[in-house]
């Protein structure tokens, strides 16, 4: 059995990384149980494929390692501020688009995702270079065109770049619940639009569209949405990525714990159970086929479908027989890279912070023109090269800041594995010390920066805490703290490893490796995995 990430790093986490998700949602189960689906994993795309199925009358065990249900969509207090974890916004949330109309039918409509407003990203680069991003898609285009006048035409070119990518990456998406004949044939018949707009990565799509190198990083610099350079990430995951934001983005009011919240008693009233506290071990394979589940605990669940939310690495490296790992498919996926970590402060004000800086905006920090040049590698003397700031409660309409005027705040750097690495596999001893002086050095440096950029409201600050890529490791289990599953890179998204249907027979994958990152590709990925289960569940993918 692994050794529980939790377990193996517990000597060299403070016990505020250790309790970031306490929070618990745990019902008693008798193994013997029947139930028609198992999920593992809780994640965006593991809820909505429990859901999904419930709603076609499936019987659903869903089983999360965590002590609360939801994975990155469930939050976390300290002090009496609230934060979430892993949702800062997300597009076509609004109740007349896409993911808004799925969420509705999931929830019975008990989850609502208000607006953020027209400027939902504003772009800051040297030399006081700020460009705001806003709904509609027009908006923004008009925007670029006033900054680059020159380069009119080719913003035009790149829109229309997006439009194209988006809809061939909406036809790979429609591959992933296919049967593998058609899929094959589906791809046949798309190989040219597939390798043009997917097959290449966003620097590549972006370099022949644009010449002014200033608009080129304008155009990738909200890359950290998806996690993947422009320089490795395939423009389709780009297109989709970005292009779900252009009609305006949102955040789900009382934050995006409510996900969870409306979700799980949809499971519950079709006779299933979501159980948090349960790592999975093992899954159970007879015959060729996936039977069941084996918990850390020694308890076995047993069900003729079997669907995996933890990671489609996860699942091969961790879950499954060797013999099955050593099948193509999953051979394939066990050389997909684990996509980038990061470290992250959570920021408690007392004040009107709207009034010194605050915005329901999010910003994006970069301290120079090259958009790739954005993982921090943690030393005293280097800069951060790029910074994301978010202010939740400002976006969340249901947040009531009391007579003290309480709000919360977000930053987050991206970083490297190899920066937390020594940490991971060595949490004893004299490094305990080491740990803990290089998490303080870390977190003032990036408090300084937050001060230079936002010194008036950083008076405000009574509460900071900060989370690193070990504690992302230790709540999700991904390989080396990855925030965004697996790699975003062509090979990635043409590869026809990743597919909600595996070649063993009742084992499916779900969440955002089926799809692409982030709560809306989850969401999707979740979609897939159940309608490749239930076709039903396709009429409600719109």
């Amino acid at each position: 059995m692994p050794l529980h990430l939790g377990q193996q790093h517990e000597s060299i986490h403070t016990v505020s990384e250790s309790r970031h998700f306490a929070d618990t949602h745990r019902l008693d189960l008798d193994p013997a149980d029947a139930f028609d689906v198992i999920v593992i994993g809780s994640g965006m795309g593991g809820m909505t494929t429990a859901a999904a199925l419930s709603r076609m009358g499936r019987k659903v065990l869903l089983l999360e390692q965590a002590q609360t249900i939801g994975g990155l969509t469930h939050a976390f207090s300290r002090e009496g501020f609230n934060w979430d974890v892993g949702l800062h916004y997300c597009g076509t949330f609004g109740r007349d688009q896409s993911a808004g109309r799925t969420l509705n039918w999931l929830s019975d409509g008990t989850i609502e995702f208000r607006s953020i407003g027209t400027v939902y990203d504003i772009l800051h680069f040297p030399e006081g270079f700020e460009v705001p991003v806003a709904r509609p898609a027009a908006a923004y285009q008009m925007e670029l065109k006033e900054r680059f006048p020159d380069n009119a035409d080719e913003i035009d070119a790149y829109f229309e770049a997006l439009l194209s990518a988006e809809e061939t990456m909406h036809a790979i998406a429609a591959e992933r619940a296919m049967p593998g004949s058609i899929r094959n044939a589906h791809r046949w018949w798309n190989k040219k639009r597939f390798q043009r707009w997917c097959g290449r990565t966003t620097s590549e799509v972006i370099a022949d569209l644009v010449t002014d190198p200033r608009l080129a990083a304008v155009l990738s610099a909200q890359w950290g949405t998806y996690g993947g350079k422009p320089t490795e990430a395939s423009f389709g995951v780009h297109a989709l990525v970005i292009g779900h934001y252009l009609e305006g983005a949102y955040y789900p009011v009382g934050g995006a714990a409510t996900i969870a919240k409306g979700l799980i008693p949809v499971i519950e009233a079709s006779g299933g159970s979501a159980r948090a506290g349960t790592p999975v071990a093992e899954i159970l394979v007879e015959d060729g086929k996936s039977v069941g589940v084996r918990t850390a605990s020694g308890d076995e669940f047993r069900a003729p479908v079997i669907v995996s939310d933890i990671g489609a690495g996860e699942t091969v490296k961790r879950l499954l027989p060797s013999e099955i790992r050593r099948q193509d498919w999953a051979s394939e996926i066990a050389t997909f890279k684990p996509s980038i970590c990061h470290f992250q402060i959570y920021l408690g004000f007392e004040g009107d912070i709207a009034s010194l800086g605050a915005s329901r905006a999010n910003h994006w920090y970069y301290s120079s023109w090259d958009t790739n040049d954005a993982i921090w590698s943690t030393g005293d003397d280097d800069a951060v090269p790029m910074m994301f700031v978010s202010f939740p409660t400002l976006k969340d309409p249901a947040h009531d800041p009391g007579p003290s005027n309480r709000h919360t705040g977000e930053l987050l750097v991206w970083s490297d594995w190899s920066s937390v690495a020594k940490y991971a596999t060595h949490g004893t001893g004299a490094l305990r010390s080491e740990w803990a002086d290089l998490k303080q050095r870390i977190e003032s440096r990036l408090m300084e920066s937050f001060a230079e950029k936002f010194p008036a409201l950083a008076p405000l600050v009574v509460y900071q805490e900060l989370g690193t890529p070990l504690a992302t490791a230790s709540f999700t289990r991904h390989e080396k703290g990855a925030f965004y599953g697996v790699e975003t890179t062509p090979r990635r998204i043409l590869s026809d490893a990743l597919n909600a249907r595996t070649p063993v027979p009742g084992l499916f994958l779900t969440g955002q490796d089926v799809m692409t990152p982030g709560i809306a590709g989850a969401l999707a990925g979740g979609m897939l995995g159940a309608a490749a289960i239930d076709p039903r569940v396709l009429q409600h993918l719109k």
